[in-house]
């Protein structure tokens, strides 16, 4: 498993991250505490270090949390754990309605992370989208304290507009509080909007991209051939309007582009990634142990310039924003 640099930092993480989004979630292997630990094993014996979770994550709030902490146990100085504040969690952080992104909130919600993970310490701790009503001084200021303290070891953020990702740039710069270093966003052949204004705000101010949904809901997987969704999976019980919008001859292309190079369309859009700009760590999630040992060695080819430039013709790239 090949390891990166997070941005410009001194971290360094796994070029496939595992998404812990399926650890505890309702209806999935992973629902368990068994299958969990299945799949953090899996991932862990197959070289991945990042396991990238969130407070609102599992059947209920912070569980997901709580599955990757007893699935890590003794092997936690193998991994790099990430996790996030600032979505709903259903009241797993207390009765709170108000900014997610306050003193207050925050200053809670770590403790909380830290005790459902069972460990001293968050090495990557994610600001999950802003809150809107919180100014970015009081947020940064309050993950400087945190850092300063030994609870978050570095910080990201998740969800952001390239001017949100400048803004909170120039406030740590002028306020001399501790910078992000990562940005985590959707990101895929299929979704390519990051390209518009995340990646060059990543890359001119040196974060890592984590993009979450590389196969786009399971749509750059093969699976879906003809518009059919296999029985039970993820299209059959969520998100089954996407079959109907989908251009299944788009992706039939992108089949007969993985065919002929005998790679699989995981390999294809996995390694695409990898190869993007400011691209860190792919995150990708798994329900089952043979998932994650697909996934981490998923990153087996490098696409040259002509490969790339039949992708674009496959996935068109986001229409550049015009400049004022």
């Amino acid at each position: 498993m090949e390891l990166r640099q997070l941005g410009i930092s001194g971290l360094t993480v796994s070029a496939v991250g595992l998404g812990c989004n399926n650890l505890g979630r309702a209806d999935t292997a992973s629902e368990t505490l068994k299958g969990s630990q299945a799949v953090v094993g899996a991932a862990l014996d197959a070289g991945i270090t990042l396991f990238d979770t969130a407070d609102n994550y599992g059947r209920t709030g912070g569980l997901s949390e709580e599955m990757l902490g007893k699935s890590l146990s003794r092997r936690r100085d193998e991994a790099v754990v990430a996790t996030k504040f600032g979505m709903n969690t259903r009241g797993a952080n207390g009765p709170w309605n108000g900014a997610r992104g306050s003193r207050r909130y925050v200053m809670t919600a770590v403790e909380n992370s830290l005790r459902r993970l069972g460990t001293d310490w968050i090495d990557l701790y994610h600001y999950h989208t802003p809150d809107g009503v919180t100014p970015i001084e009081e947020t940064l200021d309050t993950l400087d304290d945190l850092v300063r303290a030994g609870k978050v070891r570095y910080i990201g953020h998740s969800n952001r507009a390239g001017w949100q990702i400048a803004e909170a740039e120039f406030t740590a710069r002028m306020r001399g509080t501790t910078r992000f270093v990562s940005a985590e966003n959707a990101y895929n052949l299929l979704d390519r909007r990051a390209e518009q204004e995340v990646i060059p705000s990543a890359t001119a101010y040196g974060l890592g991209v984590l993009p979450y949904f590389p196969l786009a809901n399971g749509l750059l997987t093969g699976k879906y051939a003809g518009g059919k969704a296999p029985e039970g999976s993820r299209l059959t019980h969520s998100r089954s309007e996407l079959l109907d919008t989908t251009d299944w001859r788009q992706l039939t292309r992108f089949s007969e582009f993985a065919a002929a190079r005998g790679l699989s369309e995981v390999q294809i859009a996995f390694s695409w990634l990898a190869s993007r700009p400011a691209v860190a760590s792919v995150i990708a999630g798994a329900t089952r142990p043979e998932q994650a040992t697909a996934n981490a060695a998923a990153l087996s080819w490098t696409p040259t310039a002509e490969d790339l430039a039949e992708l674009d013709a496959i996935f068109p790239p986001a229409e550049k924003v015009a400049p004022f």
